[in-house]
């Protein structure tokens, strides 16, 4: 008889000790992907600026390869200065005219000056006129000879940023048109990793939190620092509309999935050896305090 309730007791123990374990794992897999900020779904990015021309000109040498690293100040491109040459000698050109035509007129306006009432007063009145005529002229020769300068200087293209040359077309011979992009550069000091978080775990992410990042394909994280959270996701539910009234999708589904956030992650740390290129694919886990309350509760 005691046999079989010690049978039992060992039974009902046993169930209860799977329960309750089953229940503390159940409890924890809800926590960690419903309630702990960390997300699969992570990428690097950079800014890319797109390189081109301010002045209209044939590309006469590419000084760049494709995918290679240029600093700032770096020549890219030369375009053909013979025309913007032609045109700041011809700036100059007409500065030095005017301002013979100034000093002329200047002499002329002291001689009547000098001659008093031998010369009439609409004399007198039309030497100052054209002296402040020419004296805008020269102004404007001025302005006209530092357009020249600049569009002649805008002839060699160069990097403005730091970064790596991608997409790299343009041939020698090449037209360039002023707005047209170029060259591709991408701005390494710009290099970042954005988390895509699920509304439901932003309450406890703040900004200055630390972070560790783990790319596809690498065992070492890397360490990063929360830099911001963005404020603001499109609205797929209301599109735009021609009446200036809100265009409201008048469909809906109950199921409702937690919009993905884009948190912003500074690259503290990062092995030599390690490549950061925009668009691979990173798990992210935001290291918060335990004691950390989420935000709204009291």
């Amino acid at each position: 008889m005691n046999t079989r309730w010690l049978s039992l007791a060992v039974r009902a123990g046993t169930t209860l000790c799977i329960v309750i374990a089953a229940a503390i794992g159940a409890r924890w897999l809800w926590v960690h992907y419903q309630i702990e900020p960390w997300t699969r779904d992570g990428r690097i990015r950079a800014d890319v600026v797109q390189i081109g021309s301010d002045v209209n000109a044939l590309v006469i040498e590419v000084k760049v390869a494709d995918n290679q690293f240029v600093q700032a100040g770096d020549v890219l491109l030369q375009l053909d200065p013979l025309r913007y040459e032609l045109a700041l000698e011809e700036a100059m050109a007409a500065i030095a005219a005017t301002q013979a035509a100034l000093t002329q007129a200047l002499r002329e306006e002291r001689r009547n000056d000098d001659l008093g009432s031998l010369v009439t007063t609409e004399q007198r009145e039309q030497s100052a006129a054209r002296v402040k005529e020419l004296r805008a002229q020269l102004k404007g020769a001025i302005v006209q000879r530092n357009a020249a300068r600049l569009n002649l200087e805008r002839t060699v293209v160069r990097a403005s940023v730091n970064g790596v040359a991608s997409n790299v077309n343009v041939q020698p011979g090449d037209y360039a048109a002023v707005g047209r992009p170029l060259v591709a550069l991408l701005n390494v000091d710009s290099l970042r990793v954005e988390g895509y978080f699920e509304e439901t775990k932003l309450p406890l992410i703040r900004v200055g939190d630390p972070a560790l990042i783990r790319l596809m394909g690498l065992e070492h994280d890397l360490r990063g620092t929360v830099e911001s959270i963005a404020a603001g996701i499109e609205d797929r539910d209301r599109g735009p509309s021609s009446s200036g009234l809100a265009n409201i999708n008048p469909s809906f589904s109950w199921v409702r999935l937690a919009q993905r956030i884009p948190v912003r992650i500074r690259i503290d740390a990062a092995p030599q050896n390690v490549r950061l290129i925009a668009g691979r694919t990173a798990t992210v886990a935001i290291q918060v305090p335990a004691d950390r309350k989420p935000e709204g509760h009291p």
